[in-house]
């Protein structure tokens, strides 16, 4: 590289900086979902021009109009937006400084990484993609996930690191809790080469209160599944205790307030009816998955799964196990979910626990039905459907069940109520101590 070449570039890289400092840089972030429009808003809170991309029309639909999808974020956030500025077409991607990638990663039928989405769009977004543009994958992958896709992609078109930067960014939405506080949350970053590294973390310094800085791409994506890992391990593990102290007739509830009182060593993880969400039942798969590519089986993530999935098979079993000491048929048993989400007050259905319940009962039993006031409409989702809508709770309907099943603890649900009308409750979530109608699942 002759020194005018090399002049040229540095020249590029240090302007970069100056557009990012004086916050003239143009923000485009691709996948509006629960990780991308939150993070859409907080960018737009630090006063960055905010470009938005979704495939799914209906959210540019209700984004132009100023209609939030998701009911814990409030329309009042979407004003500060150039609505103009959403699209499901990419061609304003030639505008964008910055273009952040936040699509799904789920799984295929075999529990294999899916990562169509972030193919798609790195396909569609290339002809669009100039020299002085950042790109940074948020979305949660296996370590080597940017590199293959995006950087190998992308290196013939483009010298990475002299006149196009890309990174990786791991997410760290705790939905229903952080939204809107995420800047208060440290961030990692990472990037294909040290110039991409110090361009993406001063971008990130903008935003964020704390910058980490990760080594290199892979480690950030390791540290991302890292997380969510420990979490799915630990929860499996407290589950599977909990199947031990049912069976020895003691409240896993009772014995973690005593466990937890240990000041050292001891973090407390409750149990419940089964993982939820996208990153726990899926970002174990992503790490499984690789390890095996390289030759390693890993036997834990596997096991922690396993358990995790079981609790659907613990529930069913104290459900047929009450109705026969009541002397009622399963099949001639009427049962009352109560919380579909996958965690409490918020309006999030991927992979929750009551759905795969539901799914269950609704073969077994003569009538199954919900009530969760945060799911207005009928059920659809990408692998289940139910065709009833939540029921109103009251003194009358919790006694016309032969069982209520607490699978999601949402703060606005009246327990007294629940606990003085219903027949027979499985408590998933410790809301009750134990007695001869209340049970734990």
């Amino acid at each position: 590289m002759n020194y005018f070449m090399k002049k040229k570039l540095d020249n590029l890289s240090s302007f970069l900086k100056k557009k990012i400092a004086k916050k003239n840089v143009k923000i485009g972030i691709i996948g509006l979902g629960y990780t991308g429009l939150p993070l859409a808003i907080q960018i737009r809170k630090k006063n960055f021009v905010t470009f938005g991309f979704d495939i799914d029309k209906k959210k540019i639909s209700n984004l132009k109009k100023g209609i939030s999808y998701i009911d814990r974020i409030k329309n009042v956030e979407l004003r500060k937006f150039n609505r103009k500025l959403f699209s499901s077409n990419f061609l304003n991607i030639l505008y964008c400084d910055v273009i952040i990638v936040c699509v799904p990663t789920p799984l295929n039928s075999k529990k294999e990484p899916n990562l169509i989405f972030i193919k798609n769009t790195i396909q569609n977004i290339t002809p669009y993609l100039k020299k002085g543009q950042i790109l940074i994958l948020e979305s949660t992958s296996y370590p080597g996930t940017t590199r293959e896709l995006i950087v190998n992609k992308l290196r013939n078109k483009f010298n990475i690191g002299k006149d196009f930067f890309i990174g990786f960014s791991s997410e760290r939405i705790n939905p229903g809790f952080n939204e809107n506080k995420l800047d208060k949350i440290p961030k990692v970053v990472s990037g294909y080469s040290k110039n991409c590294l110090n361009i993406i973390s001063f971008f990130y310094r903008k935003i964020f209160d704390q910058v980490v800085k990760a080594k290199n791409l892979e480690i950030a994506e390791f540290s991302k599944l890292l997380e969510n890992i420990y979490r799915s391990v630990n929860i499996s593990f407290i589950n599977e205790m909990k199947i031990i102290a049912d069976k020895m007739n003691l409240d896993i509830f009772e014995i973690l307030n005593i466990a937890q009182t240990k000041p050292f060593g001891f973090k407390r993880f409750d149990p419940g009816p089964g993982t939820g969400g996208h990153c726990i039942p899926i970002d174990p798969e992503y790490m499984f998955w690789k390890a095996k590519k390289i030759g390693f089986e890993a036997k834990f993530i596997r096991l922690a799964a396993d358990i995790n999935i079981q609790m659907i098979n613990f529930i069913y079993k104290k459900i047929k196990d009450i109705l026969k000491k009541s002397d009622v048929k399963i099949s001639n048993s009427k049962i009352l979910i109560i919380g579909i989400a996958y965690k409490k007050n918020i309006d999030d259905l991927r992979e929750s626990a009551a759905l795969r319940l539901m799914s269950l009962l609704s073969k077994k039993t003569r009538a199954v039905d919900f009530h969760d006031k945060l799911f207005k409409n009928k059920i659809f989702t990408r692998n289940f459907s139910f065709d009833k809508k939540s029921i109103n709770l009251n003194r009358k309907k919790l006694s016309s069940y032969d069982i209520a099943i607490i699978m999601t603890d949402h703060d606005y649900l009246d327990y007294e109520m629940i606990k003085k009308y219903s027949k027979n409750i499985i408590d998933c979530r410790g809301k009750f101590n134990l007695s001869k109608n209340i049970f734990r699942g």
